[in-house]
């Protein structure tokens, strides 16, 4: 399987196609997806799916642009069904000069725990809530795409309306750092790390492996 990776919008968004033959699927399709959108043409994919880790207003900003120009249906998790039509659930409106973000309702709710089958490859849907209410996790072979959940060295903000720290340390603990060291990590912004380099370094996580 291949990942291709695209920076998006005004808080630099990763967005990634994941693709295999010709057959492809769209994580977190930001603001501004052109890029995305033609690269995916250029290279003929037909995209199965797009795959929401949460709805926030940088994750979901290109979601419309991008279901209408592949037809492919949206998924996102039942708890943050409504914030894509909703900028202040969203978060869109929190920002003076960010356009407002309203998109038509998701295809289909998560509730996590799924294995959802696309471009060959088995999809498991962890529920990994303390960003966000709805956020989760999309874990296939040895790589995970966590969203917000934990970054390189870091782990999301827990300040926007329905972020728990405490929960989501429970989502980093009993979830990620359960799966194997060398489990490939595709987060929400910054650069993709493992699960071992989490636990060897990350400040946030170091305390919670003795």
């Amino acid at each position: 399987m291949n990942v291709r990776s695209f920076t998006l919008g005004p808080v630099a968004t990763n967005c990634y196609v994941l693709y295999e033959g010709r057959e492809a699927v769209v994580i977190d399709p930001g603001m501004g997806p052109d890029p995305v959108l033609e690269w995916v043409q250029a290279e003929q994919l037909n995209v199965q799916a797009i795959l929401l880790t949460h709805a926030h207003f940088d994750h979901i900003g290109g979601v419309e642009d991008v279901r209408a120009a592949t037809g492919a249906p949206v998924y996102v998790h039942r708890a943050e069904a409504e914030w894509l039509a909703d900028p202040q659930k969203n978060g869109s409106s929190l920002f003076p000069g960010l356009e407002l973000i309203r998109c038509n309702p998701a295809d289909h709710l998560l509730d996590g725990g799924e294995t959802l089958k696309w471009i060959g490859r088995e999809f498991r849907v962890y529920h990994t809530p303390g960003h966000s209410p709805g956020s989760v996790t999309f874990h296939l072979d040895d790589q995970v795409f966590s969203g917000d959940v934990l970054f390189a060295g870091s782990i999301g903000r827990t300040d926007l309306p329905g972020g728990d720290y405490e929960t989501l340390m429970r989502s980093i603990h009993d979830v990620l750092m359960e799966m194997p060291e060398e489990t490939r990590v595709y987060p929400g912004h910054g650069p993709t790390t493992t699960i071992g380099r989490e636990q060897a370094s990350n400040p946030f996580v170091t305390g919670m492996m003795g």
